[in-house]
Order: C-alpha cells, then structure tokens, then sequence
C-alpha cells in the first residue's frame, strides 16, 4: 500500500475505506486495453460505488453496466444510466410491475432468463406496448471430464439446441423480446492459474481445454439463437480474468468486467495480467492482549465462495501481519500476530485488502479517494445511499 495513501487516509475514523484513483485510472486503462476494441460491460457487483461507475464509463472502451438485481437496475436507469442488462435472474414482482408500468425503464432494461417460468413471472407483470427486453443465460462449464463438472452451475442451458427451444419460446411470448446472450466462464476468469502445484497446473489444462470446448460451443449457441432471433444485439461473455481469450471469439460482441477496477487479492494469483491494488480498509488496534498480539476492531470482512484462508482480508500495512490460526477474522475483534505486532500501539491503524471487489462496500458508507497523495472526493457506497440490492 502506497505511504501517501496511508497518510491521507491516517486521521479517517475507522472502519475507513480508501481508493487510490491514481491505480483505479491506470487499471481502467489497463481493461480496455487488454479489450482490444472490444466493449466492456461494467460488472456493478464489483463496485457499488455509483462514483466509481461513472468515473469508469466516461472511458471510450466501456459500455454499459452488467447489474446484479432489478431494484438496482432500476435505480440507476432513474439516475441516467441506459444500457443495463442484469446479470442475474429475478423474481421480484414489485420490481417486475415496476418494469412493465414504465416505459423508459423498458428500454433502458434486459432482464436475465433461462427459464419459462422466469418469462411467466415477466408476463404476470403486466402487458406492456413496448416489450420487456431479456437476454438468454447460457451455461459454460467444462464437462469434457468424466465425473468433473468444471465451472459454476449457472443455468439449465448448455447446448444449441436447448437455446434454440428457449429462444423459440421466446419468441412465441407477445410483450418479451429475446435481445442477447450472456455466458460467462466462471471456471476462466474466476480462477487464479498462477501458482505452481499440482494443482494448479491440473487447472491450467482445465482452463485450455475448457477455452477451446467453449469457442466452438457458444459460436453453435450464437447461431442457433440468431436463426430465432435475428435482431440480436449483443453477446457477452467473460470477466475480468479472461478477457483474452474472450475476445478472440468471433461471435463475442462485448465482455464484462468489474473486480478488475479495484483488483481485489483474489486477482493477484494470475499469469497473463496483474492489475494494481486500488481498494484497502482501514482498522484500528484497540488492544493488545500480549506483546506479540495486536487486535484491532472488526475484521470479518470474509468474502462470499467456497470457504477458505483465500477469503479472508489480508493485512497489507504494516507488512508481516497474520491471522491467529485459531481465530481468524472476528466478527467484532480480530488478534493479528507477526513481528509487525510488536510495534503496534493502542490506536494504530492497520490497512486491509478485500479478497472480492464489491463486497467490501457492503461494508461502509462511504470511499475517500485519494491521488497524488491528497483526498480529492468521497464517493457514497450504495449502503451509503442507502441501499441494500443483494
């Protein structure tokens, strides 16, 4: 963590979130190079921040945000965003007849389905003269393993023909309109490949054999779901770990990304890029129950996925710092251990790193942003705006 961005963070009250805005602009910078032309969708999820949104848009390469909830959608389609497709989908009937009783929402809107009981929660919303716009969740994991599936399991959709049999359905459903395609590769751009295990070689084969099985899978589900749907607009796949071999494919029109912005510790672990650290936390040693121990307030901060010590926070200033095997991060005190302990006084602060990116605005209200050294704004998180979407 840069000594800038702890001094000019030194005297936020804690819990404290800082962004350094001179690494969130070389890492916008960064995205849309390695895009290559390609349009990036922004993965909201991994901001959270309506600031930082804004901030990352105003680049040429960026288009569009990939939402996570239909309230949040809506939300920021009133504040003046309008290209939202949700990455996810809904069932939240408030939000749904709030869609089909506003015709601006409707344009501005693509909701995720891969289900027809997904459309019969769209139409029960009420008929609409402009259509509610959706796009088409596929399913990308690897499966070329007997017995390993590959991936997250996303969606019931995996194959040409059952995207062509939902696109159909599509069709035939008056006041629905079949707009895109989503299939994002969880299994390429959500695991690390850096290491040098076993495992982890095992991995990198994966992740190949996987590239290749999908390239020529969703160009098969592209041009069966054309066949039905010719006014197509978009087709997005990847994330901010494979935005390369994405874009090599001829029928991707548009990648998303979002923890890239922030590049969070669980993005630290790839061989084809790294991104700078551009969100930290602050935290405050409040006691100090031995020599060797420094606790400090809070420090639970664990991210969502699989358990494990790769979702915790990692202590980044001063360096050295550890979590006691033995008790981890607290939900309201945490020990830290290390030789770094040692120099660590009732009232210091110890900085932090966020295993996921959006996450940790679940956590505050607020990010002070700073560059060149100096506080510039204070960027509201949602939670700041009041606002709970998960």
């Amino acid at each position: 963590m840069p000594q800038a961005l702890r001094i000019a963070g030194s005297d936020l009250a804690a819990p404290c979130g800082v962004i350094d805005c001179d690494a969130f602009d070389r890492n916008i910078a960064a995205l849309a190079a390695r895009a290559n032309g390609t349009p990036i969708r922004v993965a909201s999820k991994s901001l959270r921040a309506r600031a930082a949104l804004d901030r990352i848009l105003e680049h040429p390469g960026m288009r569009g945000i990939l939402a996570f909830t239909l309230p949040e959608a809506i939300w920021l389609a009133n504040k003046g965003h309008n290209d939202l497709v949700v990455g996810y989908p809904t069932a939240n009937v408030a939000a749904l007849r709030q869609l089909a009783g506003d015709a601006k929402l409707r344009r501005r809107i693509t909701l995720m389905v891969d289900d027809p009981a997904q459309l019969d929660l769209i139409a029960a919303s009420g008929a609409a003269r402009i259509p509610v716009r959706v796009c088409l969740d596929v399913d990308t994991a690897y499966t070329g393993v007997p017995g390993l599936y590959f991936g997250s399991r996303r969606s019931p959709i995996r194959t040409a023909e059952q995207a062509a049999t939902l696109a159909r359905t599509i069709r035939r459903r008056p006041g629905i309109e079949l707009v895109g395609i989503m299939a994002y590769e969880a299994q390429i751009a959500g695991i690390q490949d850096a290491g040098r295990g076993v495992r982890d070689a095992a991995i990198r084969r994966l992740r190949q054999a996987s590239v290749q099985e999908l390239a020529r899978r969703r160009a098969e589900i592209v041009a069966a779901v054309r066949a039905e749907a010719p006014a197509l607009e978009f087709v997005n796949g990847g994330g901010t770990g494979s935005i390369e071999s994405t874009i090599a494919e001829p029928a991707v029109t548009e990648v998303a990304a979002g923890s890239g912005f922030f590049s969070p510790t669980l993005f630290d672990g790839y061989r084809a890029f790294r991104h700078e650290p551009a969100a930290f936390f602050g935290l405050d040693v409040v006691r100090k129950p031995a020599d060797d121990i420094a606790t400090v307030l809070g420090g639970g901060w664990i991210a969502s996925g699989t358990p494990g010590a790769d979702r915790l926070p990692q202590p980044v200033h001063p360096t050295g710092l550890k979590f006691r095997h033995d008790e981890g991060a607290g939900e309201v005190q945490t020990p830290l251990v290390g030789e770094a302990a040692r120099g660590l006084n009732v009232g210091d602060r110890v900085w932090f790193r966020h295993a996921k990116a959006g996450e940790l605005a679940e956590r505050l209200t607020q990010f002070t942003v700073v560059s060149d050294g100096a506080i510039v704004e204070h960027w509201p998180t949602y939670r700041g705006e009041g606002f709970a979407f998960a």
